[in-house]
């Protein structure tokens, strides 16, 4: 099951192993019921406190391992064989099982001890997803901590009946007390948020008492990352807020034109990222979304003030605007409706949910034919759409999405509206531009790939200038309309939208954000 150069790395992690562990296994007949057997005694192998168990009652749902820690009482489950992307999850849930420290924040761990309600959590998940690991072992870490916890992972192409039943077209999906709790990436802090009804008031108190920042960066991607190092190198107080740290980067799989690197993704840069800023000393505030910016002459204290959904307000000499962009969306009828229900923005993530179904990719450029070739080797055919008369892709993909059977490239073609039963998508609508004839595919999912939206919506209102696509107007040092606020990144009117160019920005930014520091009266 294990490759051996896997098994001696496991070995060396299941080493920080302090408690007795139960894996404990219910299975059937299935091949997939004997790979999990074969996962758990290997597994078994490689630590004395590690024992398997079989207990075919334990589970209704089959295959199913359960990594218990009898004396805590604490119990993880995995329905399916946690492989891919998930593996790093069970050897998390072998470790925090066994007593190895989690790394959280003691007020996380103590909040966590103090939820008083008995929670059932199920998590389905596609192995191929790489927003899902987050949410389970966000997760994971709550039921190692709270007996009163329950967590399971469940593989949604091996439960394809569950996911039938629950019309589940969108991963991750989590499920608590029987009930829809949420979809898509969540971090363990917004799920407290919602489990903790104290949570926001305590968070937004907290964040009002933080001494003011010299520089503080609205925005957690590569090109925040980028600016909140390069100030920090100052050796000047800097601060970052953002709704999730790594920003768009986290939805991206494959980076393959990053400078010196020659692979990567987007969710191991972030994390690399991340790591990168704790070298420094950098107050890093996540889970808060900035709602508006007032100058500093609109303040008695002279400094600028950001103002965050949660009804904090946080201060600073200094300001650069990162807030990145999202997946831009069709805008036409249906696509609320059934978004999350076969109407989707993350191939990688929810492809396997429509294995051997029929579906359609929207846009030309090159996430649209990405997309197309990574769905063909999953679903039964793939239609992309083009509005314009030609492919935007690079040569390379548009080559490999013809060499490809079961994918039909349409160029001239709007989208007009999404078609449902009521629960999931059945097909779409579109206008032929040579002909004007509204045209008809039937088909089960939906992959939107048609470019980005800057997130500032929240800056309509304010001396920040913007241009008429939402982007944040800057010259060639980083400056906004607004003095001591500067900009870096997708959401800026900088041409070409590319981490490694992000990054620069970022950091040219930051230097001219430092620059305005030291020239203004002490």
């Amino acid at each position: 099951m294990l490759e051996q150069a896997i098994k001696q790395q496991l070995e060396q992690y299941l080493a920080n192993i302090k408690h007795d562990i139960q894996l404990v296994v219910s299975l059937d007949e299935s091949k997939a019921s004997q790979d999990i057997l074969a996962l758990a005694n290997e597994i078994a192998e490689l630590s004395q406190f590690i024992t398997v168990l079989r207990d075919d009652a334990a589970s209704d749902r089959k295959p199913v391992m359960s990594v218990v820690n009898p004396d805590k009482g604490t119990q993880l489950r995995f329905a399916g064989l946690p492989m891919g992307h998930e593996f790093t999850s069970l050897v998390l849930a072998l470790l925090h099982t066994g007593g190895h420290p989690i790394k959280l924040e003691s007020e996380t761990i103590e909040q966590i001890h103090q939820l008083d309600k008995k929670l059932d959590v199920e998590v389905f998940i596609s192995l191929s997803c790489q927003n899902c690991p987050d949410v389970v072992q966000a997760f994971n870490m709550m039921s190692a901590i709270n007996p009163d916890i329950r967590t399971t992972m469940i593989d949604g192409a091996l439960f394809q009946d569950e996911v039938k039943k629950r019309d589940i077209m969108a991963v991750p999906s989590v499920f608590v007390n029987g009930e829809l709790f949420g979809q898509g990436r969540m971090t363990l802090n917004e799920i407290l948020g919602k489990l903790d009804d104290g949570a926001a008031k305590k968070a937004a108190a907290s964040l009002n008492e933080k001494a003011p920042y010299d520089v503080l960066v609205v925005g957690g991607g590569p090109a925040g990352s980028a600016a909140a190092l390069y100030a920090a190198r100052k050796g000047i107080r800097t601060g970052v807020v953002a709704k999730r740290f790594g920003g768009q980067v986290m939805d991206t799989m494959a980076i393959e034109n990053f400078i010196s690197v020659k692979r990567t993704e987007g969710p191991k840069l972030a994390t690399d990222l991340a790591e990168h800023l704790k070298e420094y000393d950098v107050d890093v505030v996540t889970e808060q979304q900035a709602d508006k910016i007032m100058g500093a002459t609109h303040n008695e204290d002279g400094l600028i003030h950001v103002s965050l959904e949660s009804g904090a307000t946080l201060k600073s000499k200094s300001i650069i605007l990162s807030p990145g962009a999202r997946w831009r969306e069709m805008n036409v009828p249906g696509e609320q409706e059934y978004r999350n229900k076969g109407v989707a923005y993350c191939p990688h993530c929810d492809g396997p949910l429509f294995k051997g179904k029929r579906t359609a990719v929207i846009g030309g450029g090159n996430s649209g034919i990405e997309a197309a070739i990574d769905l063909a080797g999953i679903v039964e055919h793939v239609t992309v759409l083009e509005f314009a008369d030609v492919l935007r892709a690079d040569q390379v993909l548009i080559n490999k999405a013809n060499s490809l059977p079961n994918i039909h490239i349409i160029t001239m073609a709007q989208t007009t509206e999404v078609i449902g039963d009521g629960k999931r998508v059945t097909s779409l609508k579109y206008k032929d531009r040579n002909t004007d004839e509204i045209k008809e595919i039937e088909l089960s999912g939906i992959f939107v790939q048609i470019g980005l939206v800057p997130n500032t919506e929240w800056l309509k209102d304010s001396e920040v200038k913007l241009s008429e696509r939402g982007e944040i107007i800057v010259n060639d040092r980083g400056e906004t309309s607004l003095p001591g606020v500067f900009a870096a990144g997708d959401a800026t009117t900088v041409p070409y939208k590319q981490i490694i160019i992000a990054m620069g920005d970022g950091a040219k930014a930051s230097l001219s954000a430092f620059d305005y520091l030291i020239r203004q009266d002490v």
